[in-house]
């Protein structure tokens, strides 16, 4: 696994003033959480953004290297344990990190990709993609990027579970294995409705026919008379 290292500063800049004022300068307030302590950081905005965002750093091992002053550096293996962004433009506003042990086991979600297209799709069957992160458990170090999913067997009518995914040495899959990843369903047919007989239009002929016969009645009756 590539190791990802990310610069930090300690942060004495505290509020909400001084953390907008240091976004203006594109730097991001932080915290880093962890054995029963919290630590203020701040880190380059646009480093850590693209880090997310390219979704190569959410379900990672990060080595966030800390700058503590005084020329004193140590480095801390860390995840993304959560971030705010500002809803319209999207720019980060905030990150959590929390530091984990490289030797305990944590639960992390990691991301569902499908590298195979169904063979029910080139049929004409409809895609449905329900299950798009699974829960796993292993080593901070053993944290894959994603999930592959090769569905290319997948026909009309069938389906892909949790359970027929086959994990990676040192990753148990802590996800419900009957979970339905993915499934091809059948294309709906469309249903042609016959156009409703116009009862209006036939009731002028019935009362016609009707006067007809009555008519023809009425003069038979003349003639017997």
């Amino acid at each position: 696994m590539e190791k990802i290292l990310v610069k930090a500063d300690k942060r004495t800049e505290l509020g909400k003033g001084s953390a907008r004022s240091l976004r203006r300068q594109n730097v991001l307030p932080a915290v880093l959480y962890g054995e029963g302590k919290s630590v203020t950081i701040k880190l380059d905005r646009k480093e850590i953004q693209k880090l997310i965002y390219s979704g190569g750093g959410e379900h990672s091992l990060i080595t966030l290297e800390l700058n503590e002053g005084n020329s004193k550096t140590s480095e801390h293996p860390v995840l993304i344990k959560d971030y705010q962004r500002e809803p319209v433009s999207e720019e980060l506003l905030h990150v959590d990190f929390i530091e984990v042990s490289l030797k305990k086991k944590i639960k992390v979600t990691i991301p569902v990709v499908i590298i195979k297209e169904p063979a029910g799709i080139k049929m004409g069957g409809i895609l449905q993609h329900r299950v798009r992160e699974i829960e796993v458990e292993c080593l901070p170090t053993q944290i894959p990027d994603r999930i592959e999913i090769d569905a290319g067997h997948v026909e009309i009518g069938h389906s892909l579970h949790v359970s027929d995914i086959t994990p990676q040495e040192g990753l148990k899959i802590v996800t419900d294995p009957s979970e339905v990843i993915l499934s091809v369903t059948a294309p709906k047919e469309e249903v042609v409705e016959a156009a409703p007989v116009e009862a209006a239009a036939a009731e002028p002929e019935v009362i016609k026919a009707k006067g007809k016969a009555e008519e023809e009645g009425e003069q038979k009756e003349q003639k017997g008379k």
